[in-house]
Formats: structure tokens, C-alpha cells, sequence
């Protein structure tokens, strides 16, 4: 009786092991970051936002501000959220007083029922013109960090700063990324910081502008995912077949010519404008479809870079919503994937309406058929397994 209770422990636990993995491989369709702006006037409330980013299986958000509409109404949500500090506000929260009643007033009274995972410390302050507020950066961050630490908070929630790939000097080949001369003093601090905290880079990479800048001699497949030859980089003879990759590997090997070698990248924001102006050259519904639909699909298969590819790349799409008020070029308030009624500005694979994620490649799709049909399978062996077992006791 011994040796039959054992068997049958022993085939639940192996039915139990094939059931969660595949329930964990459905899981990893629902990994994918969005950038959720609000320069707009005719934006959905953000409860109807949270719901819409549920329907679509979103898991991840940033938003550009702390607005308390939008932690409270993303609280006790599947959603894990990036907040950001205004650039104004980098020379008051420098003191550590102030770093610490400002976490006290704006994440600590929505966290955790909130999940927010990381502060984002102002926007592009690297590529900027104003080197004070360069100065002010680092500290701010240390003291942000510090406040996290004194409240508890800091194993949950990461301080980086979003930087536009403008902080580079080099970026081609990848194993030339170098970053600006003018920045090289500052740099190894935020690095420092980095590396001290396990905090990811958190990088601003647009191929769409390398394109629209050089049409004639970028390939329009290299930067829209499409198959191409690539490029093999000459050093470390590395092939890549998009730009972004590429582009993210220049950031790594950039900050190993600093000496930081073990700090994760993030693509904090990425994207294709849907429409711009006759010298946007590119900025078409169908590029947009294209680009973003590829991303995703490559997302969904959990890829990494050339250089690191075991390490799944984290991207977050710019954006959520086309956002009307926002100054610039057409181009600027033309990158969402919604418009603000939630309705498709193109078809990229995700559906409100069916809730579901249609992104997978042909040759995916038809992996996932067999391997649902394994699990099946031996979920059906394992049932009539255990009924003969429990027939002979």
C-alpha cells in the first residue's frame, strides 16, 4: 500500500510540474512594458486606462509624473508601475529631508498596494543643455535611494534615470560604444550608483530616427525588424539583424570602457510614430504596425542581445496613447498605439476586445500547438494513470 500511495504522490507531482510549466510558458505573452504619457486633453480617466491596460494582458506601465488619480486607481492591480520625478525637482530632493518626505508623500501612502517598482529620476538630464542640473542628478538619486532604504522600500523599488541614446559619443559598431567626452566626469558616479543599488541603465533607443535622419543609407528592414543581412560588428564579430540590439549593446560596451560590466540595461522607451511631417520621413501607419508588431514578437520569445543573449531584454513601448498636446514635430503626438477613444491607431496583435496577444510567428505559433499538445498528452496519461492505481488498492 506504501509503495502505491508513493506512485501516486509521485505522478501528481509530475503532472503538477507539467500543468505550472505550462501555465508559466502562457505567462511570459503577458511580459511587456507600455509607456503610459498623459499630455493630452481627451485621455480616458485612469480607471478606464488600468482596465483597457488589463484587457490587453499589459503587465508593465510608466507614467511620467507621480498623479495620485493614477496610483490610486491602479492599486490592488496585476500592474507594476515606474513613476517619475519631475527635472525641476532634482535640486530640492538632493536633500536628504526632502528626498525623504517627498517618498513619504508620494510612494509610501500607495505602496504596496500599489506595486511600483522604480522611480525614474527625471528624463534626458545627460543630453541636455543645462550642466547643473547634470550636477544635481547623482545626489538626488543617492538621497531618493537613501529615504527607500530608511522606509523599508528600497528592496522593492529600483532609482535609475532614463538616458537618450545622445549620451553616446560612438554607437557603431556596437563594440565601439563609447559615451560623450562631456559627461565622462559625471558618468562614473551614476554608474557607481548603479552598480552599488543593482539598478538597471535605462536607455531612450529610437531607430526610427537613425532612418529618418539617413534614409538613404540605413536599411529600412534593419531597423524595422524585417529579415536582412544585418551587420557583423568587426571586433567582436557579432551579427545583428536590427538596430535597437545593436544599439543597447553599445551602451553595455560603453560602460565597460568605464569598468562597469554587470549592469542590466533597459529599454525604457522605444517606438515608431504613425504619422509626421513631409520631412519625417518614415513615419507611416504601416512602419509603426511593422516595428511594433516584431518588437513584440520578439519579446514574447524572451530574446537578448548579440552580446548578452541569455539576458531577456525589457522594453517598454512609447506609447500608450496618441497624446494631442504635446509640442514638436507631428511626429511627437503620433507614437501611440491607441487612440484616446481605445481604439487601434494600427494592428499590431494586441486586441481589446478579445483580450488576447496574436504576435507569434508562423514557426512559434506552430511550437506552442505542440507543445500544448504534449501537455495534453501527458496530462490525459497521467489522469488514467492514477484512476489504474487507485483501482488495484
Amino acid at each position: 500500500m506504501e509503495k502505491l500511495t508513493s506512485k501516486i504522490a509521485i505522478s501528481n507531482i509530475v503532472l503538477g510540474f507539467f500543468v505550472l510549466s505550462g501555465l508559466g510558458f502562457l505567462k511570459q505573452v503577458e511580459s511587456l512594458g507600455i509607456n503610459y504619457g498623459q499630455v493630452g486633453n481627451n485621455l480616458p480617466p485612469p480607471d478606464e486606462v488600468l482596465h483597457l491596460l488589463q484587457s490587453l494582458k499589459l503587465t508593465k506601465a510608466r507614467i511620467y509624473d507621480t498623479n495620485p488619480q493614477v496610483l490610486t486607481s491602479f492599486a490592488n492591480s496585476s500592474i507594476e508601475l515606474i513613476v517619475t520625478v519631475d527635472n525641476q525637482m532634482l535640486s530640492t530632493l538632493m536633500d536628504p529631508q526632502q528626498a525623504l518626505q517627498w517618498v513619504g508623500t508620494h510612494i509610501r501612502p500607495y505602496f504596496p498596494a500599489t506595486r511600483i517598482t522604480g522611480i525614474a529620476v527625471g528624463n534626458e538630464i545627460f543630453t541636455g543643455d543645462d550642466t547643473t542640473l547634470m550636477a544635481y542628478l547623482v545626489p538626488a538619486m543617492v538621497s531618493i535611494h537613501a529615504a527607500l532604504v530608511r522606509l523599508g522600500l528600497d528592496q522593492f523599488i529600483q532609482v535609475s534615470t532614463p538616458n537618450s541614446l545622445g549620451v553616446l559619443e560612438e554607437s557603431y559598431p556596437p563594440s565601439g560604444g563609447s559615451f560623450r567626452s562631456e559627461i565622462n566626469e559625471i558618468m562614473p558616479q551614476f554608474l557607481q550608483f548603479l552598480a552599488t543599488t543593482k539598478a538597471p541603465f535605462w536607455i531612450n533607443a529610437y531607430p526610427y530616427f537613425a532612418y529618418k535622419d539617413d534614409p538613404n543609407r540605413v536599411s529600412i528592414d534593419y531597423v524595422l525588424f524585417n529579415p536582412n543581412s544585418g551587420m557583423i560588428d568587426p571586433y567582436t564579430k557579432l551579427h545583428y539583424d536590427n538596430m535597437l540590439y545593436a544599439q543597447v549593446d553599445a551602451v553595455i560596451f560603453a560602460m565597460a570602457r568605464m569598468g562597469y560590466e554587470g549592469i542590466q540595461v533597459m529599454v525604457s522607451e522605444t517606438g515608431w510614430p504613425s504619422k509626421g511631417d513631409p520631412n519625417e520621413t518614415g513615419a507611416t501607419p504601416e512602419n509603426a504596425a511593422i516595428y511594433n508588431r516584431n518588437l513584440l514578437r520578439r519579446q514574447m520569445e524572451n530574446e537578448g542581445t548579440p552580446l548578452r543573449p541569455n539576458d531577456r531584454l525589457e522594453i517598454y513601448v512609447f506609447a500608450l496613447f496618441n497624446e494631442d498636446m504635446k509640442p514638436g514635430p507631428t511626429s511627437e503626438r503620433n507614437y501611440g498605439l491607441l487612440q484616446p477613444d481605445g481604439t487601434m491607431v494600427y494592428n499590431v496583435g494586441l486586441s481589446p476586445l478579445s483580450a488576447s496577444i496574436s504576435l507569434t510567428s508562423d514557426a512559434t505559433k506552430v511550437k506552442q500547438r505542440e507543445y500544448e499538445s504534449l501537455l495534453r498528452s501527458i496530462f490525459l496519461y497521467l489522469l488514467a494513470f492514477q484512476i489504474f492505481m487507485r483501482r488495484q488498492r
